[in-house]
């Protein structure tokens, strides 16, 4: 399975419904990088995705946007091949 890593912050429920989405797809670990402990992070997740809000999810080197988009992925059956498959 491809590495997750999760752009987040403490009190965000669309964070907490994504990270719920990917435990249930099977993925053990994600790599939370948390914009309200290291301000800077939000610059760099800003630069990389283009995008202000939390959370940014990335499977192996793909941006798939946010909590909408990850479930959308999800319904659309795309979910598990990226997690399987992605770079």
């Amino acid at each position: 399975m491809n590495k997750v890593r999760m752009y987040t912050s403490a009190v965000c429920p669309y964070c907490i419904r994504a990270k719920a989405l990917l435990q249930k797809r099977g993925v053990a670990g994600i790599e939370e990088i948390r914009i309200d402990l290291d301000p800077s992070q939000r610059q760099h997740m800003m630069a990389s995705t283009g995008r202000r809000t939390v959370p940014q999810i990335f499977i192996g080197d793909i941006h798939v946007g946010g909590c909408d988009d990850l479930y959308a992925l999800d319904a659309r059956g795309d979910l598990m091949p990226l997690l399987r498959d992605a770079a």
